[in-house]
């Protein structure tokens, strides 16, 4: 299974210890009043959560499954492949602080939307890239966006991230829920043996996570 071992043999390469075990309690996440729902696959949702909360406007953000037909998928199915989902972030935002467009365009500046065999490390179906519109209105902006990013050249290869209509988001295992907070040293570890950053800044060069505070 050689997208388990890309992410957990890497933290054992790095750490001695063993990460932490597996919880069966979900957590979910849903707009509330003036707030809306934002979805996107961009590799490791650890790296997605941990990017997105953040950005000013964000009210929180939920790692997760989506993209397939398997019902209450967990990680190891995920990951073995042959599922359909992704790996995903939905993201709780407050439109009046951070329009879903910008949303889009800090999706981009923050993934490598040209590598269709997963993202940086992660390699596989799993960790490939999406946007998951929720709304006719979402994918009409989705769209307009990657034709942009298409039509600017910026990248010089090919946009490979789909469109997708939303279907139901499957929250990941406890324990994968800010992973980044819970296990800073392990989180900074992977992403920097990864190779996240590098590939983003080599990638995008002064716009390399546009939007993200702290870079």
């Amino acid at each position: 299974m050689p997208q388990v071992l890309s992410r957990f043999v890497l933290l054992g390469v790095l750490f001695s210890f063993a990460v932490l075990p597996l919880s069966t309690a979900s957590v979910s996440i849903a707009a509330e009043g003036d707030h809306e729902v934002a979805t996107f696959a961009g590799g490791c949702f650890w790296c997605m959560e941990s990017d997105f909360d953040k950005v000013p406007g964000v009210v929180g953000t939920v790692s997760g499954y989506t993209g397939g037909d398997l019902k209450n998928p967990k990680y190891g199915q995920i990951t073995s492949g042959g599922t359909g989902h992704r790996e995903a972030v939905q993201i709780t935002f407050d439109p009046k602080k951070v329009s879903y467009e910008m949303l889009l365009d800090i999706f981009w500046r923050n993934v490598d939307p040209t590598d269709g065999g997963g993202q940086f490390c992660d390699r596989g179906e799993s960790y490939t890239t999406a946007i998951f519109a929720n709304s006719p209105e979402q994918r009409r902006q989705a769209e307009e966006s990657k034709r942009a990013l298409e039509g600017s050249g910026v990248l010089g290869r090919p946009i490979v991230t789909p469109i997708e209509d939303a279907g139901t988001f499957y929250p990941a295992e406890d324990y994968h829920q800010d992973y980044y907070r819970i296990n800073p040293m392990r989180y900074t570890m992977y992403r920097y043996g990864c190779g996240r950053d590098l590939r983003i800044k080599a990638l995008w060069g002064k716009e390399a996570h546009r939007g993200i505070k702290g870079y």
